[in-house]
């Protein structure tokens, strides 16, 4: 529908004046935004990591390199391709040269541990992967418990500490982890190349050949009901998201963005480096959080926006240190993933004349699907819909729309919205509705809208645990949690945390061989080694039974109402 045709909805009254309803973005692929930035701007910094800068051009030349690796290496159009690290330069050059391959970006979370890793491998039928060099072995591991005809066949490694300059101010807890060289490993049945000499790769890439439709990224999501599922993200509904991004929060080509939001995450993707490539920005690269190396980057760089969850800002605010750093180039600061504390957003309002800006969005919709306007946010608040968004409130289970203020289930329509699930048509279906006429995703997150047309969260339909910002889904716990020879039976359900907002707590029953010889601690030590550290229960406890249906379902709903109840 063109925008003059639109319709008008309540909060169109609060838009920001300067920008359309909805955008045409550009008709090229991902890669063709990098090309651009580079010819327009080939010596600015487009990369800050620590105390080295890489240039657009060096960027550019790079993921050339790489790309005409990977396709030496057998990788064809419509591969995928699984990358494996931290945040880091290296995770933007191999995620472009992915691009420039004409592949298909697998983005792992590098918190999975070798069980939860041998999933990212067969389920998109992934044959080369790149990899940071301290995870290396978990990839490996999972590759070589693995039937042979569904193995990796070749390896890129890669060391933090390429990227790193000889001045380098890091947490002293980090060296080791980023300054550490690793030795090449071998994979049995395949080859294995070191990142310096995959960039050596003296042979043509392909011409670049990709389409707007054409897949481009496939990031995973958990859900309520088994495995993670793959998101299919064609170039389209990244470049959304990628332009609509910038354009919301005022960007330049003189932005300079801290980027310290995980890059595996669709909103680090999207919002940090696809965004930021597209306008020509300068991307200030963190690894890992660490209050005090964001407060000097700040400071250092001129930082100008900042994408966050909430838990960061609060931890900056708490630092015995703040009053040394310097926030006053920062032009925007917001994020998601948990509420901003009222006190915290006054602070920063008061402090710096900063308006925190929360958003809202899932792995489905390339990250915002919502955001609160600059000249007029609410707190905690998910926002208004998007640029180019359509976004809608109705019950459940009839699926009419509910009257204002009241909860249901928010669905959403976009150019951002993603195709559907990897190889999974039932659940594809299940994820749409027809609402008057046209394709809506169901979020599955229960909220209501305001008189102005604002959205606000209520509750979920699903059953999630929101620790930091980190979605965790009991069901994919369990089932990891169920390898434990010791638990015959497992509930997962979150438990109040004051930092976290939520965290992790594992109700369990043990195998009657093992009452008297397994304590909690075994079990939240074997979760710890077994899966991300941010799934892992932080708490277990032990009972005879776990409540059960008529028909033998968990009750998990008593468990999680009586984890709430006050004592």
């Amino acid at each position: 529908m063109p925008a003059a045709d639109a319709p008008q909805r309540p909060h169109h009254r609060f838009w920001p004046k300067r920008l359309p309803h909805r955008i045409t973005p550009p008709a090229t692929s991902l890669w063709f935004n990098l090309v651009v930035s580079a010819t327009r701007y080939p010596d600015k910094p487009a990369l800050v990591f620590f105390d080295r800068s890489t240039t657009y051009r060096e960027l550019h030349d790079q993921a050339e390199r790489l790309a005409a690796h990977l396709h030496a290496n057998g990788v064809k159009a419509g591969d995928r391709v699984i990358l494996f690290m931290q945040n880091c330069p290296q995770w933007v050059v191999a995620h472009y040269a992915i691009l420039r391959a004409n592949a298909v970006v697998v983005p792992v979370n590098p918190m999975n541990r070798a069980e939860e890793l041998k999933h990212y491998i067969t389920d998109p039928d992934v044959k080369l992967a790149i990899s940071a060099a301290d995870l290396a072995s978990d990839l490996l591991q999972a590759n070589a418990e693995l039937p042979e005809a569904q193995r990796l066949a070749h390896l890129v490694v890669a060391h933090y500490h390429d990227a790193i300059g000889p001045q380098a101010e890091m947490p002293a807890a980090w060296e080791p982890w980023l300054k550490t060289r690793h030795p090449l490993p071998a994979m049995p049945g395949g080859t294995v190349a070191d990142w310096a000499d995959a960039l050596a790769c003296s042979a043509a890439p392909p011409v670049h050949d990709r389409m707007p439709e054409d897949l481009s990224v496939l990031p995973y999501t958990s859900g309520t009901t088994g495995l993670p599922k793959g998101c299919v993200h064609t170039h389209a509904s990244l470049m959304h998201n990628a332009v609509a991004g910038q354009l919301w929060t005022g960007g330049t080509h003189e932005n300079v963005s801290l980027v310290v939001v995980p890059m595996f995450h669709i909103t680090g993707m999207v919002v940090g480096m696809h965004s930021g490539v597209y306008t020509g920005a300068t991307l200030v690269i963190m690894p890992r959080w660490d209050r005090e190396l964001a407060g000097r980057l700040i400071s250092s760089w001129r930082v100008t926006h900042w994408t966050n969850i909430p838990t960061m800002v609060i931890d900056l605010l708490a630092s015995p240190r703040f009053d040394q750093y310097d926030l006053s180039s920062l032009v925007f600061i917001g994020g998601g993933g948990a509420a901003m504390p009222q006190a915290v957003a006054q602070r920063l309002f008061e402090q710096f004349g900063l308006r925190y800006a929360e958003g809202y969005g899932l792995t489905e919709t390339a990250a915002p699907s919502h955001n609160n306007p600059a000249d007029a946010p609410k707190q905690q608040c998910l926002g208004i819909p998007f640029l180019s968004v359509d976004a809608r409130v109705v019950d459940p289970e009839t699926l009419q729309e509910m009257p204002q203020g009241e909860a249901g289930e928010i669905i959403i329509r976009g150019p951002q919205v993603f195709s559907g699930y990897w190889k999974r048509p039932d659940a594809t279906a299940a994820a749409f509705i027809d609402f008057n006429g046209q394709k809506f995703f169901r979020s599955g997150d229960l909220g209501r809208v305001d008189e102005d047309g604002y959205f606000f969260i209520t509750d979920r339909l699903k059953r999630m645990i929101n620790a930091s910002g980190f979605k965790v889904w009991p069901a994919e716990v369990e089932a990891l949690m169920f390898k434990h020879p010791a638990i015959a039976e497992a509930c997962v359900i979150s438990t109040q945390d004051g930092y976290r907002g939520e965290s992790v707590k594992a109700v369990v029953v043990l195998r009657e061989a093992a009452r008297g010889q397994t304590t909690e601690q075994d079990i939240v030590d074997w979760c710890r080694e077994h899966m991300a550290v941010y799934k892992a229960p932080r708490m277990v406890q032990f009972v005879d039974a776990l409540p059960k249906s008529g028909s033998g379902k968990v009750m998990w709903r008593l468990l999680q109402e009586q984890e709430a109840a006050p004592t």
